[in-house]
């Protein structure tokens, strides 16, 4: 199967984050507040433990999950590599 040109892929964006059981609030706080049809849309994945990749698109949306979550989720840093998000 052909790979796709760079200009189709999705551009990603990774975000640091801090908080109490990361796991179950991350996913729980974007079903909350932008729906099932909505995290679909953000092209939510985890990398790590408590870093997840998002399209660049919807960034302000998932943000905006975390600050009206009743759980505190911070976002630490926002980068559009793995390697500056590391340092």
């Amino acid at each position: 199967m052909k790979s796709l040109k760079p200009s189709m892929r999705e551009k990603k964006r990774y975000l640091l984050l801090k908080g109490s059981n990361l796991k179950a609030n991350v996913k729980r706080a974007i079903l909350e507040g932008i729906g099932a049809i909505g995290m679909s849309k953000t092209g939510f994945s985890w990398i790590k433990d408590d870093v997840i990749a998002i399209n660049r698109g919807s960034l302000n949306e998932v943000r905006a999950c975390f600050a009206i979550f009743p759980e505190k989720i911070d976002v630490l840093l926002v980068s559009g590599s793995l390697k500056k998000l590391r340092k």
